[in-house]
């Protein structure tokens, strides 16, 4: 999750004015936390508390219906509840809406906030079935187009690949055979690629540049490289490239330091899970 939140806080600067190059400071003081780390820790947050909720003591008890309604209602809760804390971090209006609603409902979205959100997923999953589960889950309370269920399962199953040993082209077979076709190259796309929020022109681009690269910071120079949705494509590289390759403590400690005590208690209580 940490990967997600690192992306994010780099790319933030970036989001609106894009650099096309690999060359740029990570962090510097126009870095902030935008609605990907939030929303990000709030997923956590309603998997941290339906893990407390429901005993965990028999195999695949997170594929029982107990669990999984638990935890739909709460990722509703937890990003309603959080998300309203930070009301102008940068949601997007209809996500927004959704976020003060009274009575929120899916809303037939496919943006990436869908796959921005779903690392604390790729995270806990124990098998390709988990994976399906319980991203659909976390998913089909907001973002509940087959596009967006789409973006965020092939996320947090790259995500669980990657964790799982698989290698590059392991995960490159799978993603291509079940989600998206990865037929381009960075280079390819660097100065034509726009900016763009639906899951389908931020996905595999995410792939691809954690697929392009051979370092964690690898991965995530790769992303704000080709512009667009900086922060958010930087997000979802950020947890697989996490995944992957793991993060180094310099960058954490750094990263941890634009967090508030709010979202610091959630980030801590989930690496103690």
């Amino acid at each position: 999750m940490i990967g997600a939140i690192i992306g994010d806080i780099v790319g933030s600067r970036f989001e609106f004015n894009n650099h096309r190059s690999k060359d740029f400071e990570l962090f510097n003081e126009d870095c902030f936390v935008t609605d990907d780390s939030i929303i990000t820790l709030a997923v956590a947050k309603a998997i941290l508390e339906t893990d407390r909720e429901v005993m965990l003591g028999i195999s695949n008890k997170r594929q029982d219906n107990l669990y999984l309604n638990r935890l739909a209602n709460n990722t509703v809760a937890y990003m309603q509840q959080i998300g309203r804390n930070y009301p102008d971090c940068g949601y997007g209006s209809n996500f927004g809406q959704w976020i003060f609603s009274e009575n929120p409902q899916p809303y037939g979205s496919y943006g990436n906030g869908a796959a921005m959100r779903i690392s604390a997923v790729g995270a806990i999953v124990e098998t390709v079935e988990d994976v399906k589960i319980l991203s659909r889950a976390v998913t089909m309370v907001s973002h509940n187009h087959e596009e967006g269920i789409k973006g965020a399962e092939a996320t947090a199953m790259a995500i669980f690949l990657a964790r799982t040993s698989h290698n590059k082209e392991q995960i490159r077979k799978y993603i291509e055979e079940d989600y998206y076709t990865l037929d381009f190259t960075l280079d390819e796309i660097r100065n034509t690629y726009l900016f763009n929020e639906t899951c389908q022109k931020t996905v595999p681009q995410a792939i691809q540049a954690f697929l392009e690269s051979d370092s964690f910071e690898g991965a995530i120079r790769n992303a704000i490289s080709i512009g667009g949705d900086s922060d958010t494509l930087a997000a979802i590289t950020g947890s697989i490239a996490e995944a992957y390759y793991g993060v180094p403590d310099d960058l954490v400690e750094v990263a941890l330091t634009y967090l508030d005590d709010e979202l610091l208690e959630i980030y801590y209580k989930w690496n103690i899970r």
